[in-house]
């Protein structure tokens, strides 16, 4: 993921950022960087403010991304996911995709690393195979979409460069740019 993320970014938005584990690894990467994280879990916003304290170059935002983004977060250079929107059900992924397109500066990206939809029933159990569960051990809040779907979205919305840039069995890396504005 890190090697899509430009290292000029200003400000870098983690949504569903859990432990903050995903925005600190951004921000050591990119030193001259702040980032917001935002996750909805009392338990994750409590690790949130450990790891960050205050002083740290990152803020906390509580939000659940069932809802829309709020406005008051303002642009950001990069927009990163890392195991969170496959939750929320499939309206709503896509409607916080055009939420994201939204919030990004001209030249910025998102990227999801996610949890995603198997091509067959086959390939599926072949996943949970090599993770070592059985489908009892399925987490049931998970909402699955595949590759080819959320591509055709970022790429409905406006987002450049889309691509599937990584991709293990149910895991993969999807990432879109919003393009600069072509010079004068």
């Amino acid at each position: 993921m890190l090697d899509e993320i430009p290292g000029d970014i200003q400000r870098v938005l983690d949504l569903g950022s859990g432990d903050g584990r995903l925005l600190e690894f951004v921000l050591l990467a990119r030193p001259h960087a702040t980032g917001v994280a935002l996750d909805f879990s009392p338990m994750m916003i409590d690790q949130l403010h450990t790891r960050f304290g205050p002083m740290s170059r990152a803020e906390i935002v509580h939000h659940n991304l069932e809802f829309p983004l709020p406005p008051s977060l303002g642009m950001f250079d990069a927009v990163v996911s890392s195991f969170a929107i496959h939750h929320l059900a499939h309206e709503r992924k896509r409607h916080l995709y055009q939420e994201i397109w939204d919030l990004l500066e001209q030249g910025g990206v998102f990227c999801n690393l996610e949890h995603v939809a198997s091509v067959s029933p086959y390939a599926h159990q072949r996943f949970l195979q090599a993770m070592g569960i059985t489908p009892a051990d399925e987490d049931p809040s998970n909402k699955l979409l595949n590759v080819d779907t959320q591509l055709e979205w970022l790429r409905d919305i406006g987002f450049e460069d889309v691509d599937c840039y990584w991709k293990w069995r149910e895991l993969a890396l999807l990432v879109g740019r919003k393009e600069p504005p072509a010079a004068a």
